[in-house]
């Protein structure tokens, strides 16, 4: 099988419109909630959310795409652009027809779906939608619309496995090249869910945090104060390219992806097994796929939205996977990005990515009264940005369904052997 090499990321979320941005942000570890400005939230229970900030589609695309598209594919398309610049592709010198896109979202164009049906509703009941609202609120479009873009002929779909989505986007795409099936495929996700129906449902099952009178430090994942996610939005996009790809283009390689996972904790719609049992099944099998054990991994970016019972459940199978002191850091990045849902995965991946290319972990800030049980056995990045020798970066994704998608990450070298430090 064929070695899988990152040669590009791209990044538009809360805390900047740019990977370097975004990772500036991390490392500082500056909170990404505000009070929402999309629509008025006086009758809502949460007033606050991580919203993308300054974003210009114009700087992206044409005045006629931005009318055409939802801002969940505006944001995969500003992404995506970011991660080809850095990643110096030339299409013309290369085959499309080896080339795919492989894309994830939760919720597709949830506005343009509100905005159209509310002004349906609003109209007495006379069907005047645009000509483009289908085109614009469907789960797939945004992987159609970059394939369009760049004239890639490769393997195209959408990935739907909610919060787990774009990381299950990565690990089929990693699957793909490695497997000889595509030379490159871009992959990621993007999620522009801060709307009315989105806060109000995600309220009504009491997942989302309620603290609107400190919201800066709502998230606060591992805490036993916390009271739920705070909701994000934004993309993620990473290339992916088979080692001999990136050679003949004389490619940068900012990391190796090594492994992926996907499966099931079959056991509620909404909740995570009390145990982590499917998040342990994710993290086993990831490590078995890359051929690695627990004790060379460095970096375990967690998937801890802040939510009470899945940030316990994943800490006993991050404890059962690694022992207890184990030398492998944690941290939850969530608690500045908030929880960016179908395009968590991807921008998670990016922070493994850049941690593995910087040898550093950003934190977990807010979190003050970490469980009881684990506060002396896992190492859980706290406050400040730790700096160490990573080698091997885990991150964890799992979604409503019982989703689990786990990928590992590692350092770039000429050679396969890795060295701990």
């Amino acid at each position: 099988m064929k070695r899988v090499v990152i040669t590009g990321i791209g990044a538009i979320t809360p805390l900047g419109n740019s990977v370097n941005e975004f990772w500036e942000g991390l490392i500082a570890g500056q909170s990404g909630a505000k009070l929402i400005s999309r629509f008025d939230t006086t009758h809502f229970k949460t007033k606050f959310a991580c919203e993308v900030r300054n974003f210009d589609p114009l700087l992206y695309l044409e005045k006629q795409e931005v009318r055409k598209y939802d801002l969940f594919t505006q944001y995969a398309l500003a992404s995506v652009q970011e991660a080809i610049e850095n990643a110096a592709i030339d299409f013309s010198k290369i085959d499309r027809d080896r080339v795919g896109v492989i894309w994830a979202s939760g919720d597709g164009g949830v506005s343009t779906f509100e905005e159209q049906v509310g002004e349906f509703k609003a109209g007495n009941g006379i069907p005047r939608f645009s000509p483009f609202f289908i085109s614009k609120r469907i789960l797939n479009i945004a992987s159609g619309v970059i394939s369009i873009k760049y004239g890639l002929r490769g393997v195209n779909y959408t990935t739907a496995s909610a919060c787990s989505a774009s990381n299950t986007a990565l690990v089929d795409a990693f699957n793909y090249i490695r497997w000889g099936k595509a030379d490159m495929i871009i992959s990621g996700g993007s999620e522009a869910s801060i709307t009315e129906s989105s806060i109000g449902g995600f309220n009504a099952s009491k997942a989302l945090s309620t603290n609107n009178e400190n919201y800066l430090q709502a998230s606060k994942p591992f805490d036993t104060n916390r009271d739920g996610f705070v909701l994000g939005e934004g993309a993620g996009a990473v290339i992916l390219e088979s080692y001999e790809s990136a050679v003949r283009r004389n490619a940068p390689i900012i990391a190796e992806i090594v492994g992926g996972s996907m499966a099931a904790d079959a056991y509620h719609l909404t909740g995570t097994h009390p145990e982590g049992d499917g998040a342990f099944l994710g993290m086993k099998l990831a490590l078995e796929d890359a051929g690695i054990t627990a004790g060379e991994v460095d970096y375990v970016n967690a998937h801890a939205t802040s939510t009470p019972m899945g940030d316990l459940s994943e800490l006993k199978a991050i404890e059962r996977i690694f022992g207890p002191n184990a030398g492998v850091s944690i941290s939850a990045t969530k608690s500045m990005t908030g929880h960016l849902l179908g395009a968590a995965g991807a921008i998670e991946a990016i922070i493994c990515i850049k941690a593995v290319e910087t040898n550093t972990i950003p934190p977990t800030i807010h979190s003050t009264v970490i469980e009881p049980a684990f506060v002396d056995q896992l190492d859980i990045i706290l406050g400040n940005a730790k700096e160490k020798t990573v080698n091997i970066a885990l991150s964890n994704t799992f979604g409503f369904g019982g989703h689990i998608a786990c990928s590992v990450f590692k350092k770039f070298s000429s050679d396969t052997e890795v060295t701990k430090a």
